[in-house]
């Protein structure tokens, strides 16, 4: 019975933590470490775009495959990183840049955040103030008639607290 589960459990493991970590990504040679670096740099700053939020380094599509080829032969060709940025934008469109320039087309993306807090802020103030002024204006006094006589008739009953006449009520 131990054998058996332990068994089940290892077959468990084994299909539970199996993920892309353990797929082999093709290796590049560069003839210098600065190429290598900036080839890393790169394809974590470009974005798959089957995977969408997943960076070329960590995807495994076929995609992502032929966009890391592309970016080692134009690093390999001395093109700068900004240029294979700009090929990759014009090619692929600005959502293969985890961060896109400003323009138009991504204006709403990069004010939304802005324009989000201004409304927050707004709003709390406008809370704000409108409760500091609901208890200005909320009466802290006796309002009708009734709790008028009632608080009269109280003080009428209550005794004095002077020494002289502390027999007596006050009228």
């Amino acid at each position: 019975m131990k054998h058996a589960l332990l068994t089940a459990g290892l077959l468990f493991a084994l299909i539970a933590f199996q993920s892309n970590g353990f797929t082999a990504i093709e290796a590049v040679v560069f003839d210098n470490t600065s190429h290598e670096k900036r080839y890393k740099k790169l394809i974590n700053e470009l974005r798959c775009l089957v995977c969408q939020n997943q960076n070329l380094a960590g995807s495994d599509a076929p995609l992502a495959k032929d966009l890391r080829e592309i970016t080692a032969n134009m690093i390999k060709q001395g093109t700068s990183d900004s240029e294979i940025k700009e090929f990759m934008r014009s090619r692929y469109g600005d959502f293969v840049l985890y961060e896109p320039p400003f323009n138009v087309s991504t204006a709403f993306l990069w004010l939304s955040p802005f324009a989000l807090l201004i409304i927050v802020v707004t709003g709390l103030l406008f809370n704000i103030k409108r409760r500091q002024q609901d208890e200005l204006f909320k009466p802290t006094h006796a309002t009708n008639n009734a709790e008028q006589v009632r608080v009269r008739n109280l003080m009428r009953d209550t005794p004095s607290l002077n020494s002289k006449d502390s027999n007596k009520p006050e009228r």
